[in-house]
């Protein structure tokens, strides 16, 4: 995020793997809020899904260029994981009848709340490490952190909203 200039050492493989691993999941995470944006499509809820997708996508790109700023390199192994995923993700792994309702809507909801969840972590160690190296963008990291959390919440707030349809009797999402 800052500092162009520290080039990759071999001593920043582990920080260049896990920041590629995280970039690898985020990938995942704009299809399968992709996913979420169809299934809720037509509901009062879709909007809230394609904000949702933009702004994961958004931080997908960001970190893709942390990544190079940092000087560090994309697996070539994990870049073609993400497009096997890809055509996977089409499919709606998580959700294949993309319905908001019964266990299938409800996992995935959960599923969505667990990739913002470690998308957070991915901030909270990055924010952790900015205090001993100083390349990082100390007060964007922390907007990355709070934004995670306000992400989870809404779909935290989705989830209950939308629970007693998916799960009583007689009431409709």
């Amino acid at each position: 995020m800052s500092d162009a200039g520290t080039a990759w050492k071999p001593e920043h493989a582990s920080l260049s793997a896990y920041l590629d691993d995280h970039l690898l999941a985020a990938e995942s995470g704009v299809r399968l809020f992709g996913a979420a944006r169809r299934t809720w499509e037509g509901s009062e809820y879709e909007q809230t899904f394609a904000d949702l997708e933009k702004e994961i996508s958004d931080e997908r790109d960001e970190l893709q260029q942390l990544i190079l700023v940092l000087g560090y390199r994309r697996s070539k192994f994990k870049k073609a994981v993400s497009m096997v995923g890809a055509a996977a993700g089409r499919l709606g792994p998580i959700n294949p009848m993309s319905t908001g309702g019964g266990t299938s809507g409800q996992f995935e909801l959960e599923s969505l709340q667990a990739i913002v969840r470690a998308k957070e972590c991915l901030w909270r160690t990055v924010l952790a490490l900015a205090a001993h190296d100083h390349r990082f963008n100390v007060p964007r990291l922390k907007d990355m952190l709070e934004m995670a959390g306000r992400q989870q919440d809404t779909v935290a707030r989705v989830m209950t909203e939308t629970a007693p349809a998916r799960f009583l009797t007689g009431i409709s999402v």
